[in-house]
C-alpha cells in the first residue's frame, strides 16, 4: 500500500519541479518576455489555486462511488493534468507577448487540474491508517518517490529540451516527457491503491468561510501550514534560480542544471532512513527544525559559490538536498496528525478540508518562488532573450540571481521555523479516566484512532 500510493508523487513532484525550474527561463530566455511580466505569469495561475484547492477538498470528501471519496481524482484529474501539463509547452503563437498569455491561460488550467489531483491525494494518508508512526512511514515512501520524481523530472527535462535542439522545438519534446511521467504517476497510485482501506469520509463544511473557521480552530495546524507555506516559497525560490545560477553564476548552461538537481535530490535518496530514525528519537517537529536549520546554513554558505571551485558549489547544494528531504518528510508527516487531532477533538472527519487548504497554501508558496525571484532579476536589470540562450547579463543582475538562488531563500526557510511555537501535537498515551478530565488546554495527542473530547482536548490511544 505504501509504494502504491507513493506512485502518485511521481505526478506531484514533476508539477512541483518543472515549471518552477523552467518555466520562468523559458519565458524570458525563450519567449523574450520581460522578467518582472514572467514573474506575474508565473505567479498568477498557481496563486488561483488557492481559491480552487479548498474547492477541490470539499467535493472530494462529498464523493461517494465504488471506488471510494478520492481514488477517482486520481486517475480522472491525473490524466487531465498530463494532457494540459504538455500544452503550456505548445507554443503555437511562437514568440512574443501572444505566447507568454497563451502559457498564462494553460498554466491556469493545468493548475486547476492539479488540484482536483493533488488535494484527494494528500487527504488518503489520514484514511488510510490511524497509526501515528505509520504515517511517517508511508511519507518517507512518498519522499522518496517525490526525490525520484524531482531527480528524473528536474535533471532529465533539462537535458531532453537540449537534445531536442532547445528553443521552442526543445521546450515542446520536454513537455511530453514530462506528460508521460504525469500519467505513469497518476494511474499507478490509482491501481496501486485499489485494495487499501479508504477509511471513512464525514460530512464537509459548505463553504470556504467555513472550512477556514475550521482550520483556525486547529492551532497545530495554522502553525504548521504557516511555516510550510514560507519554506515552499523559499524552495520555490532555489527552484527557479537553478538555471540562472547555472548560467551566470557557474558559467555552464548545459549540464549546470543537471548536475545541481542530481546533487540536490540525490542525497535525499540515501538520508530519507536517517531522517526516519531521527524523527523517532527527536520527534517530527524537533526534526523539522533541524532539517530547516541544515537548509538555511547550506543557502548561507553558498553566497560564497563565486570564489569556490565547482566541486565545494556542488557539495553545498548536497547539504540543501539534505536538508530539504527532512523539511519535506516531516512536514508531511505532520499533517496527518493535525487532521486525527481534529477528528479526536471535534468527532467529524474532514480531511479534505484541511488538505485543501494545505495543498492551497503549498501551491500558493511554491507559486510565490518564482515570482520572488523574478522580481529580484527585474530588479537587478535582467535582459531577456528570444533566441533560447541567456543574453549577457550586467553584474548587478549577476549578483541578484546570487542572492536570490542563496541567502533570500535561506532566510525564509530558516525564519519561519519560528512559526511553530504553537505546534504541541506529540504522541502520548490516553490519560487515566481519574486525570482525563482535568485539563482543558488546546493540546492534541495523536497516534491512534479513539476519539474522546474531554473539555477540547482530543486523545487517542497509541
Amino acid at each position: 500500500m505504501h509504494a502504491g500510493y507513493a506512485l502518485g508523487s511521481l505526478a506531484t513532484g514533476a508539477f512541483g519541479t518543472v515549471p518552477g525550474l523552467l518555466l520562468l527561463p523559458y519565458l524570458t530566455d525563450t519567449l523574450g518576455v520581460a522578467a518582472g511580466v514572467a514573474a506575474l505569469l508565473v505567479l498568477l495561475p498557481k496563486a488561483w489555486d488557492v481559491l480552487v484547492n479548498p474547492v477541490a477538498g470539499r467535493i472530494s470528501d462529498r464523493t461517494r462511488s465504488r471506488w471510494g471519496a478520492r481514488r477517482p481524482y486520481l486517475l480522472v484529474a491525473g490524466l487531465a493534468l498530463a494532457v494540459l501539463f504538455g500544452s503550456i509547452f505548445a507554443a503555437p503563437f511562437g514568440a512574443g507577448p501572444a505566447a507568454g498569455a497563451y502559457v498564462a491561460i494553460a498554466f491556469l488550467a493545468t493548475a486547476t487540474a492539479f488540484a482536483f489531483f493533488q488535494v484527494p491525494y494528500v487527504a488518503m494518508p489520514a484514511e488510510l491508517t490511524d497509526d501515528y508512526a505509520d504515517r511517517t512511514r508511508m511519507m518517507t515512501w512518498r519522499i522518496a518517490v517525490l526525490a525520484l520524481a524531482i531527480l528524473v523530472a528536474g535533471a532529465v527535462a533539462p537535458l531532453v529540451r537540449d537534445a531536442a535542439g532547445g528553443g521552442v522545438p526543445g521546450h515542446r519534446w520536454m513537455g511530453v516527457f514530462v506528460a508521460a511521467l504525469i500519467a505513469v504517476g497518476a494511474v499507478g497510485a490509482f491501481l496501486g491503491t485499489r485494495s487499501a482501506p479508504q477509511g471513512s469520509v464525514g460530512e464537509s463544511e459548505p463553504s470556504l468561510r467555513a472550512q477556514l473557521a475550521v482550520a483556525g480552530r486547529n492551532r497545530p495546524f495554522r502553525a504548521l501550514l504557516l511555516c510550510f507555506v514560507v519554506q515552499s516559497a523559499g524552495v520555490a525560490t532555489i527552484l527557479a534560480g537553478v538555471q540562472y545560477f547555472a548560467d551566470q553564476i557557474l558559467r555552464d548552461p548545459t549540464t549546470g542544471p543537471t548536475l545541481l538537481f542530481l546533487c540536490f535530490v540525490g542525497p535525499a535518496l540515501v538520508v530519507m532512513p536517517l531522517w526516519s530514525r531521527v524523527g523517532a528519537r527527536l520527534g517530527k517537529l524537533a526534526a523539522l527544525v533541524a532539517a530547516s536549520l541544515i537548509l538555511t546554513a547550506g543557502g548561507l554558505a553558498l553566497v560564497t559559490a563565486p570564489v569556490l571551485p565547482a566541486v565545494v558549489v556542488y557539495l553545498l547544494v548536497a547539504v540543501l538536498g539534505v536538508g530539504y528531504a527532512g523539511q519535506q518528510v516531516f512536514a508531511l508527516a505532520m499533517l496527518p496528525d493535525c487532521i486525527a487531532y481534529d477528528t479526536a477533538r471535534t468527532g467529524r472527519r474532514q480531511a479534505g478540508v484541511f488538505t485543501g487548504l494545505w495543498t492551497a497554501g503549498e501551491t500558493f508558496g511554491l507559486a510565490l518562488g518564482p515570482g520572488i525571484f523574478g522580481l529580484v532579476l527585474a530588479l537587478t536589470g535582467y535582459v531577456s532573450s528570444t533566441t533560447g540562450a541567456a543574453a549577457v547579463q550586467s553584474d548587478t543582475a549577476r549578483l541578484g540571481v546570487l542572492l536570490g538562488f542563496t541567502i533570500l531563500p535561506a532566510l525564509l526557510i530558516g525564519l519561519a521555523t519560528t512559526l511553530l511555537r504553537p505546534y504541541n501535537l506529540t504522541p502520548t498515551p490516553t490519560p487515566t479516566p481519574s486525570t482525563s478530565g482535568t485539563s482543558g488546554a488546546d493540546h492534541g495527542v495523536v497516534a491512534g484512532t479513539k476519539a474522546a473530547e474531554n473539555h477540547g482536548k482530543g486523545t487517542t490511544t497509541p
